[in-house]
């Protein structure tokens, strides 16, 4: 079973593109969480 490349060519930017959403959402997260607690 071979690995069709042309479906991996498509996924690569998408995943990449959403790993790095996920990345720079969790750092605002986080800085907002820590802004939160020096806070209280």
């Amino acid at each position: 079973m071979d690995i069709d490349f042309r479906i991996a060519i498509v996924l690569l930017p998408i995943i990449a593109a959403a790993s790095w959403a996920v990345y720079n959402i969790g750092q605002a997260a986080l800085t907002q969480v820590r802004n939160f607690i020096a806070k209280e």
